[in-house]
């Protein structure tokens, strides 16, 4: 049978991609990326309060586009848009650990600076471990969950036909180049802010801006259900 997606839908989808594209970037907290995170964090604590705002903003915007559109997503293969939806609510949980995670970088940032001198070593190990904790929960939790997720989605985008093929291509090589580009930060190989975690992740921003333009011009195409 044909299946037609709902215009609301598709507008409402293109543009939670877009908020979701400003919130992440909003969401990036130099002062604890930083090697000298344990000074900085709370001489920037209101840089560290907005960040965890935008993030939590990512928490909503990601579940619901997820939420809006498996209706149309579980018509032609509804095994993987569940899987779709539940990586999204992986990533939502993992987007609240982190942002649990921000206001104890402020105070053991605080209680550093009050006695570096007789405890750096000590604040440098919880330090240490908490960044860790960090990286595992943005890098490898949600940039793991959200890109598995979206492998799911385009391979049902381009199974269906329900963007253009080269959209979908292009949005799962976007993927595998964001996960890769968390695994390298995760093992210390590349930083956050860097020009190559900015070369890694840009075609994934590229493609998202224009998936969500196409959605909310175009729409999700009419094709006929498996």
């Amino acid at each position: 049978m044909l299946i037609k997606s709902d215009r609301k839908v598709s507008i409402i989808a293109g543009s939670l991609i877009l908020l979701g594209i400003v919130s992440g970037i909003l969401s990036v907290v130099p002062a604890v990326e930083g090697e000298d995170y344990l000074r900085q964090a709370y001489l920037h604590k209101n840089q560290v309060l907005w960040g965890a705002l935008f993030q939590f903003f990512l928490v909503p915007i990601y579940i619901g586009f997820a939420l809006l559109l498996y209706p149309i997503l579980k018509n032609y293969k509804e095994n993987l848009a569940l899987g779709f939806v539940g990586f999204r609510f992986v990533a939502g949980v993992f987007q609240l650990i982190g942002i649990i995670l921000l206001p104890v970088f402020v105070l053991l940032s605080q209680e550093f600076i009050k006695t570096e001198v007789t405890n750096g070593l000590s604040f440098d190990q919880l330090g240490g471990m908490l960044k860790l904790g960090r990286d595992l929960t943005n890098h490898l939790g949600v940039m793991l969950a959200t890109g598995l997720g979206n492998l799911l989605m385009y391979f049902i985008f381009y199974k269906a036909h329900l963007v253009p093929k080269w959209l979908s291509i292009w949005g799962l090589v976007g993927n595998l180049l964001a996960m890769l580009a968390s695994f390298l930060i995760l093992f210390s190989q590349i930083d956050v802010i860097s020009t190559s975690f900015a070369m890694l992740s840009l075609p994934l921003v590229f493609q998202e801006i224009v998936l969500s333009i196409w959605l909310i011009v175009k729409g999700l195409e009419e094709r006929k259900a498996n």
